[in-house]
């Protein structure tokens, strides 16, 4: 037994009568050990439940900037990928832009938030609470201690008997914590009617390594409703670090609902007339496949978000690179109304500097297997970024090359500008590595991944993503270009709009 546990065990009054007590509060606890299951469905139902696509277009007919799709990403890393990510938020509520001549703050332009581990805990909580999160959030999650409540729970005796369970691990009493201090109970139907963007958070199939997203969708393929899924359990499959949390167990029902493949599957998979790109697409396609098999895999275990995609991008990739290689699969989406694609993805990757080097002993074991794991998680990251400005410059590449087929066809610069539309493609990197002072860089970088930060290192945090953002040149530009693009055809009307 460890010091800690000692200490815990002698506070808890030895074994005497204290220990009676424990006792019979296991006992009664044990009653209550089971995790809750993902209830089934008969029939997949396309226009009900949490789906990210019919939600976006939801959320564009109902309010914001129609031709524009704004997402943000926010990244893993505990506390520290939590505050950092709510600093953004910040920044985007503090900007104020005219959108056909009223007055907005950017975030209410945000269409979509991918988050995953610390950085779900973000996009699920403002998915549910909105603008409150803003006076609530730092006093229920950012500033609270949450890993030494955790850990205090695991060495409770009263759970024992739950954590002992085949069913019950230590990732379903973090969920248990989260809803305590942050969701109230609330599940995916919660969000359906919220005016707040749609959140898209992911685990990983332990099997597999496939990305396991809290989407409809998704759950179609398991032929299970997400609506009832706590938002607090997602963000514990999310956040469940192998070896440190248990991971989370979903039912799989698949194969018996009738589920639909998107329209994207048959023109990436025809060997004859096969699309590009489609390589990731592909690797998609067997993945879902795979999710379907409930006859060999009734039992789905899911870990942290980050061991598939650290980032939240790699869907946002994958979809990109669908609706690029299948015309049927923009028809589905409305995707043709899109005009402008901006993403803001928010990392907040660690680095914290060894002296290996400099010594001709090896690492321990521990540093080797933390070390083995980090660096293709950071190496993966850094391709998902190069592989989004990649797609960003592929798209006006084709777009340039139409125009100039349209004008050795006879057509005017005008009109063959005309005739192929203008989609623009912004990638926005907030991160660590944009730091130009390298002692400040290196305080940031060496924050740990927990569930546990300093106050002073929060606000700093918060602080570092705001100015982060304001220093970006794309995010200016951004600024710039959607007020120009909303702005009313009158310019005293303009004025008058941003008087008021």
């Amino acid at each position: 037994m460890n010091s800690f546990a000692a200490r815990s065990w002698r506070r808890r009054g030895g074994l005497g009568c204290g220990w009676a007590a424990a006792c019979a509060v296991v006992l009664l606890a044990g009653c209550n050990s089971m995790a809750p299951i993902n209830p089934p469905i008969e029939h997949v139902d396309k226009a009900r439940g949490y789906r990210v696509s019919n939600l976006l277009k939801h959320r564009k007919a109902r309010s914001n900037d129609i031709p524009t799709l704004f997402v943000l990403t926010f990244s893993g890393g505990g506390t520290r990928a939590a505050a950092f990510s709510y600093g953004v938020l910040e920044e985007l509520r503090r900007t104020n832009v005219l959108v056909h001549g009223t007055p907005r703050n950017l975030l209410s332009e945000v269409d979509l938030m991918t988050g995953v581990s610390g950085g779900s805990f973000t996009a699920l909580a403002y998915a549910l609470y909105g603008d409150r999160l803003f006076s609530e959030y730092e006093s229920r999650f950012l500033k609270r201690d949450v890993q030494g409540a955790l850990t205090s729970r695991t060495l409770n005796p009263a759970n024992w008997f739950k954590l002992a369970s085949a069913d019950y691990g230590r990732s379903e009493l973090a969920a248990d914590y989260y809803d305590e201090i942050l969701f109230g109970g609330a599940t995916f139907d919660d969000l359906l009617t919220k005016p707040t963007p749609v959140a898209a958070v992911t685990g990983t199939d332990l099997s597999t390594g496939a990305r396991f997203q809290f989407s409809q969708d998704h759950f179609d393929l398991l032929c299970s409703d997400l609506g009832k899924v706590r938002l607090a359990r997602a963000a514990a499959t999310s956040s469940a670090v192998p070896v440190v949390l248990s991971p989370v167990t979903y039912r799989n029902y698949g194969g018996h609902c009738g589920a639909v493949m998107p329209a994207w599957v048959r023109d990436v998979t025809d060997p004859v007339s096969r699309a590009r790109p489609s390589g990731r697409a592909l690797l998609r396609y067997q993945d879902m496949q795979a999710f379907e098999d409930s006859a060999n895999r009734p039992y789905l275990h899911v870990v942290d978000g980050g061991v598939a995609d650290n980032l939240g991008l790699r869907g946002v990739i994958e979809a990109l690179e669908e609706v690029e290689a299948s015309q049927a699969y923009q028809k589905e989406i409305d995707f043709r109304i899109i005009r402008r694609i901006v993403v803001i993805v928010v990392n907040s990757r660690s680095a914290p500097a060894t002296n290996w080097d400099r010594s001709p002993r090896a690492p321990g074991i521990i540093s080797q297997a933390l070390q083995s794991s980090s660096v293709p998680i950071d190496h993966f990251s850094y391709e998902s970024v190069e592989l989004l400005n990649d797609i960003a410059q592929r798209w006006a590449d084709a777009r340039r090359l139409e125009i100039a087929e349209k004008r050795l066809a006879g057509m005017s610069r005008a009109q063959a500008e005309a005739e192929v539309p203008d989609l623009r493609f912004d990638a926005i990197d907030v991160s660590f590595d944009s730091i130009s002072d390298a002692q400040e860089r290196r305080y940031f970088m060496e924050l740990p991944t927990s569930f546990v930060l300093s106050e002073e290192a929060v606000d700093k945090l918060r602080a570092l993503a705001g100015r982060l953002l304001r220093e970006s040149p794309g995010y200016r530009d951004l600024i710039d270009t959607v007020e120009r693009s909303t702005a009313p055809a009158s310019a005293p009307a303009q004025r008058a709009a941003r008087e008021r």
